[in-house]
């Protein structure tokens, strides 16, 4: 983690206005500060001075706040309205910190989203959706605290912290040399803590995406749990999860509470380094009262952005361990966008479908499944795809549909060239001729009261009534009972009768009785393949 991330600053976009304002007002807010500091010495100098004060305190800087400002009622008013002022400039710059990091989340979570979405239904079978699901939800919410907090503090510490540095030298130069000396010393704190944080920021995250993998896949499989009389039998383990989760936001918790104990104490010693000093100067006669007041009212100033920054970031942590991970997502290279386009899809209707060579690898590529598979599929036939399970049926016909780049081969229609490993035709104008089931289709939120085989019976009647030429029906029957087998296989007949290509992938013996061609489907390891 980097305490300002390149990656997340390239992507502020429309944020970006409102990061600047908050840096500038990080500057109003250093002037401010300074003229606060100024009046409560010129304020305090009489009540504590033994002695009429005869010269001006603050030298050069006394021209900010005049003399005049040592009456009571002057005084009081001036610093009043430098503390409304200070107030309403805080509260702008929350506000509008608050905008920019609600737009960058927003902004954030949109990509992560598109590009999981553009990586295809395999990818998405491979078991990271619930990962995914936890990162653009709890994961990147995180990242709220490192705009509304960190990023002012960071502001404040490149403005406040070198105007107050100066101007206590131009005060007292001793104090300025104390405080110049302790100062590094803060952001070497904060490496130290932010080494333990890092670890507990990602331990963080991998238990809450453990958790949330953990329960989508019991949502997901507890009809399955409920028919078999198993579904109490998780609950142990998701309980072990969630106290595991508990435990990692303690931990980070506790080492934010930490960091910020650190730093305090850090800070306090160093200050109290030049009270002591200054006490001891102002017993021997060498520094007035007011000059001493405005060093001591300043110098917590020059350390307290820094602090704040470490603390913050810190706190900040797991969002930003979220953002890396939503950084490492975005930068994995989806295949199917590297392949050089080959233009617009031809028109399927009425054309052979011709596969030559198709051969994908599976995802750790020890196998290719399928392997060297060739086929012709006709107009107005049906062509079926058998094999063992595993040897890449489903795999076939989701490179078919261009969603799953082919690692050697080719695709054609007319002889045309569609989809090979380096090139695709325009995804949307093959996908328009392209009506695909899957085994298990997703209807959205109006299928998730419905039952597997009612899905089913749902995706296979769009298919049928989408006017596709090119119909791809992985296991289109497995779900169903023997009367709604038959009348998809009459729905593939009479597709097939109108011209349509029909692709599917099966072991039902009925399916393979009605096909008028029957490919075999194997799989070889990529060694022996090569």
């Amino acid at each position: 983690m980097k305490p300002l991330d390149p990656r997340l600053v390239r992507r502020i976009g429309p944020a970006r206005r409102h990061i600047l304002v908050t840096a500038g007002l990080g500057f109003v807010t250093a002037l401010l500060i300074l003229v606060q500091a100024l009046v409560i010495a010129r304020l305090l100098a009489p009540i504590l001075s033994p002695v009429p004060l005869a010269d001006d305190g603050l030298h050069w800087w006394g021209r900010i706040v005049p003399e005049g400002a040592r009456t009571l009622a002057t005084g009081l008013a001036v610093l009043a309205a430098v503390v409304l002022a200070r107030t309403a400039v805080a509260w702008l710059q929350e506000r509008l910190a608050h905008r920019a990091g609600v737009r960058v989340i927003s902004q954030l979570r949109e990509m992560v989203v598109d590009h999981v979405a553009t990586r295809g239904p395999r990818w998405s079978a491979g078991g990271r959706t619930a990962e995914v699901a936890t990162l653009v939800t709890r994961g990147l919410d995180d990242l709220l605290p490192y705009f509304v907090r960190y990023l002012p503090q960071l502001a404040l510490a490149v403005t406040v912290t070198p105007v107050m540095l100066v101007v206590v030298l131009g005060l007292d130069w001793l104090s300025a040399v104390i405080v110049f000396a302790t100062l590094p010393l803060v952001p070497v704190f904060m490496i130290l803590v932010g080494l333990v944080t890092q670890e507990r920021s990602a331990r963080h995250l991998a238990a809450m995406q453990r958790l949330g993998a953990r329960t989508l896949d019991l949502i997901e499989g507890l009809p399955t749990l409920k028919a078999l009389g198993r579904e109490r039998g998780p609950a142990a383990r998701v309980r072990e999860l969630g106290d595991a989760q508990r435990r990692a936001t303690m931990g980070s918790l506790r080492v934010a509470f930490l960091s910020g104990m650190v730093l305090e104490l850090l800070t306090t010693l160093a200050v109290a380094i030049v009270a002591v000093t200054m006490g001891f100067r102002l017993i021997a006669g060498e520094i007035g009262i007011e000059t001493a007041l405005a060093v001591l009212v300043l110098a917590p100033e020059v350390y307290l952005p820094l602090r704040n920054v470490g603390t913050h970031f810190h706190a900040s942590a797991d969002g930003l361990a979220a953002a890396d991970a939503a950084f490492t997502l975005l930068d994995e290279e989806d295949p199917a966008r590297a392949r050089r386009p080959l233009g617009t899809a031809p028109d399927a209707r009425g054309r052979v479908l011709e596969v030559s060579g198709l051969a994908v690898a599976t995802p750790d590529g020890t196998r290719l499944a399928p392997a060297a598979l060739s086929f012709a599929a006709a107009p107005g036939a049906i062509t079926a795809l058998r094999g063992p399970n595993g040897e890449g049926k489903s795999t076939a016909l989701l490179a078919l549909t261009g969603l799953l780049a082919p690692d050697a081969g080719t695709v054609a229609v007319g002889g045309t060239a569609v989809l090979r490993d380096d090139a695709a035709v325009d995804e949307a104008s093959w996908l328009a001729q392209v009506a695909w089931v899957p085994q298990r289709p997703d209807l959205g939120p109006a299928g998730r009261t419905l039952s597997l085989g009612q899905r089913q019976r749902r995706a296979l009647a769009r298919a049928f009534e989408s006017g596709r030429p090119l119909i791809l029906l992985d296991e289109p029957t497995s779900h169903l009972d023997r009367a709604s087998r038959a009348d998809v296989i009459a729905g593939m007949r009479a597709l097939a009768e109108a011209g349509a290509t029909v692709v599917v992938a099966t072991h039902e013996a009925e399916v393979l009785a009605a096909a008028d061609a029957v490919v075999e489907v194997t799989a070889a390891r990529a060694e022996a393949a090569s």
